[in-house]
């Protein structure tokens, strides 16, 4: 069961009680929360920082393929690099996990234990009929089974937006719950919202409490899959939200922006964010991540610039 604090223990009795309370918290002062995200992403740091800020961002990467022609060869290709992310140079960090669909997870499971780098690299799935979730609750915990019985460390559900715009909390409380159960001991869940369809602030503010109730082990912005995904306000309104959430209850609950981060001074701006907002104690990836497919290559890039001076050619880093 999820776990909260005596003040919150009522909270999810009953759909009024939970809307009262979802509908009870402080409003969003979106021009303020916009203002201060682009004023913290303006924060420049020196050149050691910058380095220890990119390794840090590289072992806070999902890196990520999610495509309807992913193959075998692809997803082993990306658990190696997942596993050396510059095979050149072995001090680079390896990324924090491999997301894949459910029937790619034993592909990637056994190319990162080939790559002598398991437990380190996780191995994420989407699931919960990824990216829409439209499907009934009986086949979306099938595949979370699956994907955990493949191997999965880590399952990233997509919550039913369409119940949530309607108001009908407690089903997207109780699925989340049912969810996490499917999930077992041995795999953490990120609760995707897709807050590019949840139209407000507001609303984002409200999901982010909703999914630390349900007993989330990260909240996530976003599938990729639309065209508004991870910004920096939405991500520090989910930041406020995980550090207001610990003070409250005692539980500390990961972030993870997805989908839009491309470049080294994107991750560096979240970074800032991260640490400015909630604090220090999540500056690791067991608690912050980065969903992304091409921003590890700038990355590297990046970090082989800091290295030697200059820039590499084109074929440093493989395109994937």
């Amino acid at each position: 069961m999820p776990t909260s604090a005596p003040a919150l223990a009522d909270v999810t009795a009953s759909d009024s009680t939970l809307r009262r309370f979802l509908h009870g918290l402080p409003g969003v002062d979106a021009v303020g929360l916009e203002a201060r995200a682009a004023s913290l992403g303006t924060r420049s740091i020196k050149t050691t920082a910058k380095a220890y800020a990119i390794d840090l961002a590289i072992s806070m990467v999902d890196l990520t393929t999610l495509e309807g022609a992913d193959t075998p060869g692809k997803v082993r290709a990306l658990g190696a690099k997942a596993a050396h992310p510059d095979p050149t140079d072995r001090t680079t960090p390896t990324t924090a996990a491999v997301c894949v669909y459910p029937d790619m997870v034993a592909v990637a499971k056994e190319a990162i234990i080939a790559a002598g780098k398991a437990p380190d690299v996780k191995v994420a799935s989407v699931a919960t009929a990824f990216p829409a979730g439209r499907a009934a609750l009986d086949v979306k915990l099938a595949d979370v089974r699956d994907a955990v019985a493949a191997g999965a460390d880590e399952i990233d559900m997509v919550i039913d937006r369409g119940a949530f715009l309607a108001g009908k909390y407690l089903k997207v409380y109780d699925e989340i719950v049912a969810v996490k159960e499917a999930c077992g001991a041995s795999a953490r869940l990120k609760v995707i919202f897709e807050t590019g369809e949840l139209s407000t602030y507001d609303n984002i503010r409200r999901a982010s409490w909703l999914g630390m109730l349900a007993g989330a082990d990260f909240i996530k912005t976003s599938t990729g899959k639309v065209a508004v995904n991870a910004t920096p306000a939405n991500t520090l309104l989910m930041l406020e939200a995980v550090r207001d959430f610990r003070a409250q209850t005692g539980v500390q609950v990961g972030v993870k922006p997805a989908g839009g981060i491309r470049t080294t001074k994107d991750a560096i701006k979240f970074l800032v964010l991260v640490n400015e907002t909630a604090g220090e104690d999540w500056l690791d990836n067991h608690w912050f991540r980065f969903g992304a497919s091409s921003l590890l290559n700038d990355l590297l890039m990046q970090r082989q610039k800091l290295a030697t001076g200059r820039y590499s050619g084109p074929d440093y880093v493989t395109v994937d």
